[in-house]
Order: C-alpha cells, then sequence, then structure tokens
C-alpha cells in the first residue's frame, strides 16, 4: 500500500452544534462539509453497533479554502442518543486528536479566558525547564484534545 496520509479522523458526538461551538467558534476552525446521510444502505449499518437511520457528518478544518490537511469530521445521530464514554490515554482506541500550534502559551490563555478548562493543572503540562510543549483540554463530549508546539506525541 502507497498511501498519500491521513485523510480524516472521525469522532461521534452528544450535540453536534454544541461541538461546533467548541471546535468552529473557540478553536477557530472552519465547516467544509455539513450534510445528512441515510445509514441504513451502502455497508454502513454493518459497521454500527447499533441500528441507526440517519448520520449527521460535518467536516472542519484548518487552514484556507482549497487546503488539504486533514479534516476532523464530526458525526451524531439526528434524533438518536449516542451511548460510549470517552477514553483516556491508556485505554484502547482512539484517546485523543492534537493539533500542532505556532505559539501555544498565547493558544493556552486564550482558551482558558474563553472558559475551556485544561485537562489538568497547567504546571502538570510544564517540564522541568519550565517549558509548556503541550497541553490537553477535554471537547464538549470529554474527548481528549491535545495542542502541541509541534511534533508533540
Amino acid at each position: 500500500m502507497d498511501a498519500t496520509g491521513v485523510s480524516h479522523i472521525a469522532i461521534c458526538v452528544r450535540d453536534l452544534d454544541k461541538s461546533l461551538e467548541f471546535y468552529q467558534d473557540i478553536l477557530g476552525m472552519r465547516v467544509t462539509l455539513d450534510q445528512v446521510q441515510d445509514t441504513t444502505t451502502g455497508g454502513l449499518p454493518h459497521v454500527y453497533r447499533h441500528a441507526r437511520k440517519t448520520r449527521r457528518t460535518v467536516h472542519v478544518r484548518y487552514g484556507p479554502e482549497g487546503n488539504t490537511t486533514p479534516s476532523l469530521v464530526l458525526t451524531s445521530h439526528p434524533g438518536d442518543e449516542a451511548d460510549g464514554t470517552p477514553i483516556k490515554l491508556d485505554q484502547v482506541g482512539i484517546s485523543h486528536i492534537s493539533f500542532s500550534v505556532k505559539d501555544l502559551k498565547g493558544l493556552t490563555e486564550e482558551l482558558i479566558a474563553k472558559g475551556v478548562s485544561l485537562a489538568g493543572p497547567l504546571d502538570s503540562f510544564t517540564n522541568a525547564q519550565g517549558e509548556t510543549n503541550s497541553i490537553f483540554v477535554y471537547d464538549p463530549d470529554g474527548i481528549l484534545v491535545q495542542f502541541d508546539s509541534g511534533g508533540g506525541g
């Protein structure tokens, strides 16, 4: 296989509009697609734990129009409750999503000012040299979102 890169990461959310307030309004991502799909056909019933009739998918990404960076796909099921709980870093599954940013300190201050809670005290993200190379926050569903100064794990 000769993959060319990651096309997208998808996360299921309980309230898509609330998640858009976080990813679009607070984090500044832009919506590139918003659609409702029939999940009863086309192989989709086989990749669900429960029977679902529809799925709303909203693709968000950073960068200008035409940018081909990977997108984050937020999914929900209109009229249907999502089940499950977000996982932590030591559990099987996709444990978090991460974005590299140019000014981590400035972003951290901005997120705190906007009422976004860090996933721990600020000093817990600071190394012995007094540097902060990454932070974690929780999105509205408790999914871990990491921001790093480039190349963070």
